[in-house]
């Protein structure tokens, strides 16, 4: 009873913040980017908590239980990602007043890089930001509640629509995301003998983030470079992401909210990873996995506790899903619809934007079924498609910011040869390990590590397209008439103010990560 009282009074608690900051959206520009008047500890919150969703919860947990700290790589890999878009990305989109990233790429490159963005993004949503999400928080509440993943996914659907209403409660949630999961996490060390315990009980190989480029999963290469590819594409061309930093009061506010999320970042492996170990550790023959979480919340924290907590995850399930669905329409909107009818008012735009997230959560949820079948542990086939969904992108994005000879002939080449190669490694997973075919000799490709076939991907795109722009007949225009759009390497970023305080927070962030990486190691 007390626990269905704190999931109560917690959602009426989000629904009021979200109501309070959302009575005034109207325009296009209020409901896609917040009004575009947002402050860094709000934009570093959001960006924290809509990147912490179920899936990390339950995900993150899971592979910590099934495979130990490594896969936190992901986690400490995004802080480095995360300064890469404060420093070098976030100027360039917000000087370029731009809505998203397609629309950026089109004026940097052209309008078939745009559709060829647009289109990929919103396959991605399908495939894994929000069929992910459902299926984990069915994970959620099949353990808790015993309902099944269809009626989950539906339920929380409709919640989300309702949730899905202003930026700010994003803040509020991830104040609670890290307590509930600080509090968490101490009482289960404590449960299970601290870290003396948890070596005492678990393999050595659990508490090692560096493992040999030949291991399955977690190969070396793949940790460092493909991790950092990976998150480039996530932290710093994705729509969900880069939308909650188009909606800063200026570039100090978006650069500072993501070097804020960066230090935030640091916590995911002690507060999501860590109660996987504890779990496994202290439920040997129950903790199958992507149980782990759940059965931690249900079993150590007492009444009321464990109702706030089941309420974070779920909010963190809606939160996420809530920046999903706003960023399939902006891109459905802006990128497909006002293309096709430029002088479409406002009102028509935010109800074309509603409509079509509506197809695209359907599809999202026929999709759940195959999830299932394709991985035991629902981080990794997060992480897989994204893996060959990302390197051709990040490619594309950062040799286009950073040099301006990239000409729109070799970024829509690139884009379309390495999206040709990632969608065939993932329809080869599809036959392999959802509908179990012997595929004969391309068993040993799917057998490949994801990571490492990113690095692969990711290098032979910069390359394929730094040789098109150099023998392109169109090379001498490639810089384009917006300077903005590319890195001017002759200006001092140091003249700038704020530098020296935004230089030594990410020194000191990121040597604090190599240290831990180091100790880790």
């Amino acid at each position: 009873m007390l626990d269905t009282v704190i999931l109560v009074v917690y959602f009426v608690i989000v629904f009021a913040i979200g109501f309070r900051f959302a009575r005034g959206e109207r325009t296009a520009s209020d409901y896609f980017l917040a009004g575009k008047d947002v402050g860094w500890f709000a934009i570093g919150a959001s960006l924290f908590a809509t990147n912490i969703s179920s899936e990390h919860f339950i995900g993150l947990a899971g592979s910590g239980a099934a495979t130990g700290l490594a896969v936190g790589c992901y986690e400490w890999s995004a802080s480095f990602c995360l300064f890469l878009l404060g420093w070098l990305f976030v100027p360039h989109y917000l000087r370029s007043k731009v809505f998203t990233m397609p629309e950026f790429l089109e004026r940097r490159f052209s309008p078939g890089c745009r559709w060829y963005l647009t289109i990929v993004s919103i396959f991605a949503y399908i495939f894994t930001k929000i069929s992910v999400s459902l299926y984990a928080g069915g994970i959620l509440i099949r353990e808790v509640v015993g309902w099944d993943y269809m009626t989950s996914a539906i339920l929380l659907v409709i919640a989300t629509g309702v949730y899905t209403i202003a930026i700010y409660t994003d803040m509020f949630q991830a104040l609670l995301l890290l307590g509930g999961a600080v509090v968490l996490t101490i009482l289960g060390l404590d449960r299970a003998g601290g870290f003396e315990g948890l070596r005492a009980t678990l393999p050595p190989d659990f508490f090692h983030m560096i493992k040999p480029i030949d291991d399955p999963v977690y190969p070396w290469l793949g940790t460092t470079l493909g991790t950092l590819i990976l998150g480039t594409w996530y932290w710093c061309t994705d729509q969900v992401i880069v939308q909650k930093t188009l909606s800063a009061k200026g570039i100090p506010d978006a650069r500072k909210g993501a070097f804020f999320c960066a230090a935030l970042k640091i916590l995911p492996v002690f507060i999501l990873v860590l109660p996987g170990l504890i779990a496994k550790s202290l439920w040997p023959t129950e903790v199958t996995g992507d149980n782990a979480y759940p059965m931690l919340v249900m079993r150590l924290l007492p009444p009321g506790i464990s109702g706030l907590m089941i309420a974070a995850m779920l909010a963190a399930l809606m939160s996420s899903l809530s920046s999903v669905f706003n960023s399939c329409s902006t891109l459905i909107t802006m990128d497909v619809y006002k293309k096709l009818r430029p002088d479409a008012d406002d009102r028509r735009l935010v109800l074309v934007g509603r409509v079509s997230t509506g197809v695209i959560v359907i599809l999202s949820i026929i999709w759940i079924p195959f999830i299932r079948n394709l991985s035991n542990e629902v981080f990794q086939y997060l992480q897989s498609v994204q893996a060959y969904v990302g390197a051709p992108i990040t490619a594309v994005f950062l040799t286009g910011i950073l040099w301006r000879g990239a000409t729109a002939r070799a970024a829509f080449t690139t884009l379309v040869a390495g999206g040709v190669v990632g969608t065939s490694r993932f329809l080869l997973d599809i036959l392999r390990n959802a509908l179990k075919m012997d595929l004969g000799p391309l068993n040993d490709v799917v057998a490949f590590s994801f990571l490492n076939f990113s690095v692969i991907v990711f290098f032979s795109c910069v390359l394929l397209m730094v040789a098109i722009s150099k023998f392109s007949p169109t090379a001498a225009s490639a810089a384009g008439p917006d300077s903005e759009l590319t890195l001017d390497w002759q200006s001092k970023p140091s003249a700038r103010p704020g530098f020296a305080f935004d230089a030594a927070f990410t020194a000191v962030v990121g040597v604090t990560i190599l240290g831990l990486w180091i100790h880790f190691a």
